[in-house]
Order: C-alpha cells, then structure tokens, then sequence
C-alpha cells in the first residue's frame, strides 16, 4: 500500500513536470504604452498682422488662450495694456501654416472710437523669414554738444539771402551792400559816437546815427548787386528751398512770409478697409491698395508650425470649384424662396377661385460674382475643406426698375468616402438680415490651440459691429470656438 502510495505520488509530480504547449497566439503581446499627448494650456496668443501699401506694418490682437479657455485678447488684463501687446512680445506671422516671419511688438495704440473692430493695435517691426535683423550701432561724440567751438559755434547772424546754401549767393550779396553803405553813412556816425569803425570782416557791424536810411541805402544796394536772381527767387521760392524727405513740416523754423511747402497728409492708423479689403476714405474714393492680413501665433512652448496647404490634382479644382458654386447658388434660391414665404404682405391678395391654387413660379437663377474659393487640409489627412465666400443677386426680369438686392454667402463643406460635398456650413445673409445670420470672410487657417490641426479664422459682420471667429471643422459641421462679439 505505501508503494502504491508513493507511486501516485510520483505520477503526479511527473505530470505537473511535464512541459505544457500553448500556441503563440493565444496571449496577445503587451504594446509599449505611447506617452500621452501634451496639451497646450496657454498662454497661447492669436493675432492679425497687417500689411499696408505704404510698407507699415501692425497687430491686431483677436484671443488668448489661458487654461484651455479663450478670452477675447484686446481686452484680457488690459491693465493699461493688453497681455497679448505687451512691449517685446514676438508674434509668428503664419500663412496657411507656413512661417513668413516674426513680428515683435514694439508698442501700443487704443482707438478712441468706441465702435471700432481692432479697439487695440500693436506697432513694432516685422522680419520676414530667412532675412537677418539690421545692425544698427550709435556713436559716441568726440566732443560734448556745446563745447565744440570749431564747427561754427559763432552768435547767430540775420542775413537777407534766401538761397539754400548759407553764405554763398544771399550772403554775399547782403554783405556787398553793408560794405557799400557803411562807406557812404558810417563815417559821420562813427565819428559823432566816438570813431568807432567796424570790423573789416564784417562780423560787427557798427552803430550807425539814422537806421532808417541806412536800411533804404541797404536794401537799394542788395537790389542792385542782386539783379534778376532776387526777382526769381522771389516768383519760385520753392526752387531754391528744396524740402529734404528726412525733415518734418512741423519743426519750428523762423522765416518771413507765408510757407513755401504744404502740409504732408497725415497717415491714417488703421486704414477703412470695406467689402474686399479695399481701403476705403471718407470721401467715398475707394483705394485700389489691399491690405494683407495673416495671422499670427505668440507662444513660448507651443508645436512648431506646419504647413495646410492641400495640393489638387490636375482638373481637379476647377471641378471642385464648379460644384462648390453650384451649391452656392442653390443655398441662395432657397434663402430667396425661405423669404417670400415668410413676408407679410401689406395688403392680402383676393382669392380668385383656381388662380390662388396656382403655385408660385421658380424663382431666377442667382448670379455669383466676388468669388473667392480656398481649400485647406485642415486634419493632415489628405481631405479638404473647402471654403467658398461670394456676393450674389437674382438676374433681373422683365420689366424690374429697381437695382436687385445683393446676397453674401459663406458655404463650408468637405468631401464624403464618395467623392460627394458634404455641407458643414452655409450662411446666406443681406444688410437687412446681419442681426440673424452675419457676414462671413475668410482670413486663413491657424493653428488656435496648438494640438496640431488647422482652424478657420474668419471676420464677422454684424448688425452690432465687427469682430473675429474661430470655427473648428468637424465631421458634420463647423464647432465654434471663440467669438470676440460673444454671440
């Protein structure tokens, strides 16, 4: 019995021994755990570069991210100034996400009009990407201003030259007549005040007994050394007083007369920019000069910039483009239609038995104009969206006197796995109608959190004012982010 006993035993511990076979696959292999992604907190600063015809260039602030939130940058800790046009602060001007320089705010300027877009705006300089900042050095002076007796440190002199050029043509002419006048009226004056005489440089010009006739004999005498030389500096004063370009009109100057040079144009700080960013002025001209506007990034630790630029193939825009369009007027028959339906008439129209059965006409095919189609890969994914922003009217009728309305709209849309739009935003608006839907225009895409995908940075119009959106595209629809106008 103990035999057997110990030999159960043995069988069992040879059994647990033995080696069990298990196939390759039945445990899944642990993958590494990817590190999780930092998200940018802030502060992270949008701004809008803008580049004038004149070569200036300026910030406007738009927001400000701090903890995952956005405020509205030209007003957050405005304490005199905002954070986001703090002296020193270095903007990213990025255009479609491609870096095109930096931007370093020198100072600030606050609008006194209340209504204004940009309520704050940064100067400073800008450094196009690629180039090297100017090297400017100061030196010191040799000797102190004042001491300095050799560069004609003498007491000041009233000459009656008029010429650009001291002591050349005016002078010398003043000075022949004093000679000749004090020859002929200085020596009974020098000697009824004691035989002084003055000196033959001229510097000192001696007391003389009648001024009055010296001055006729000194003016007789300029007049005949002067000749016709003084007759046409006086018809063309400006010839001989050429204004340099470095010196300003305002600086105090002493002369006799009116001024010869006009008051320079004042330059406007932020220029009038109306419907397609032409600048307008207040006498109604319109500027032909665009004022370019891209955005810029302000942060210390946030990714770098990447670019969202989606190439087409060959065809393939103009296909796009002529889809995009033809929606677009869709879009804009059926906001047409939506407003006749609901207008009140001023008088209700007699029912006439069958003819109120009829219905109404389709309504006119809508002309597009002011097209402006852009596309952006806005995921890194090789999809676009696609943005289409157009003035529209309904082409005119028989018999139709009055000009017709214009329409904006603004069609956002993406394509779906089978090659189809898909609509994710459309606003069709007019003036009448900005408190219900405004007028959208589109800036460029940014990067406005920093997780590495594109947001669309637009302009809007409203009944209220003007002001910015930040919209991210979504599968189905645009996600607003920010609104400077909290609506």
């Amino acid at each position: 019995m103990v035999i057997l006993a110990l030999a159960g035993v043995g069988l069992r511990v040879g059994a647990q021994e033995k080696p069990q076979l298990k196939r390759p696959h039945d445990v899944p292999e642990e993958r590494p755990v990817a590190p999780p992604k930092k998200k940018v907190k802030g502060p992270r600063a949008v701004g809008i570069v803008q580049f004038s015809s004149n070569g200036k260039t300026t910030l406007f602030p738009v927001a400000i991210l701090i903890e995952g939130r956005f405020y509205d940058a030209s007003v957050y800790k405005a304490d005199p100034v905002p954070m986001a046009l703090e002296g020193g602060t270095v903007y990213e001007a990025e255009e479609a996400g491609e870096s095109q320089g930096l931007f370093t705010v020198n100072g600030a300027l606050h609008s006194k009009d209340a209504g204004s877009a940009n309520p704050w705006m940064g100067t400073g300089s800008f450094l196009e990407h690629g180039k090297e900042a100017a090297k400017s050095t100061r030196r010191a002076e040799d000797v102190p201003v004042g001491l300095d007796t050799t560069s004609g440190d003498e007491p000041p002199r009233l000459t009656r030259g008029k010429g650009s050029k001291a002591g050349t043509t005016g002078d010398s002419g003043s000075a022949k007549a004093g000679s000749g006048s004090s020859d002929k009226a200085s020596a009974p004056g020098s000697e009824k005040s004691g035989g002084a005489s003055g000196d033959s440089s001229g510097k000192d010009a001696p007391k003389q007994a009648n001024p009055a006739a010296a001055d006729e004999t000194a003016d007789q005498g300029a007049k005949e050394q002067s000749g016709a030389g003084q007759k046409s500096a006086e018809q063309k004063p400006s010839d001989q007083q050429p204004a340099e370009k470095g010196e300003s009109y305002y600086r105090p100057t002493l002369r006799r007369g009116k001024p010869t040079q006009a008051a320079p144009d004042e330059a406007e700080s932020e220029p009038k920019v109306g419907q397609g960013g032409s600048q307008a002025t207040t006498s109604g001209a319109v500027n032909i000069a665009v004022a370019r506007l891209v955005p810029a990034i302000s942060d210390a630790g946030g990714p770098e910039p990447q670019s969202y630029k989606f190439f087409w193939k060959e065809g393939e825009e103009d296909e796009r483009r002529k889809q995009m369009i033809e929606l677009a007027g869709n879009e804009v028959r059926a906001y047409v239609v939506g407003r006749e339906k609901g207008a009140i008439p001023a008088k209700p129209a007699a029912k006439t038995g069958a003819s109120s059965h009829k219905s109404a006409g389709k309504p006119a095919q809508p002309v597009l104009e002011n097209i402006q189609f852009r596309a952006f890969d806005v995921w890194k994914n090789n999809q676009p969206v696609m943005i289409l922003s157009a003035e529209a009217h309904l082409s005119p009728t028989v018999g139709m006197t009055a000009a017709p309305e214009i329409y904006s709209i603004t069609l956002v849309a993406r394509t779906d796995i089978y090659g189809n739009l898909r609509k994710l935003y459309s606003g069709v608006t007019d003036k009448f109608h900005l408190d219900v839907t405004p007028r959208l225009e589109l800036i460029d895409v940014v990067d406005a959190d920093g997780d590495g995908r594109g947001e669309l940075l637009f302009r809007e119009t409203t009944d209220s004012g003007r002001g910015y959106l930040i919209y991210r595209a979504t599968g189905d629809k645009l996600w607003k982010m920010f609104d400077s106008l909290g609506e």
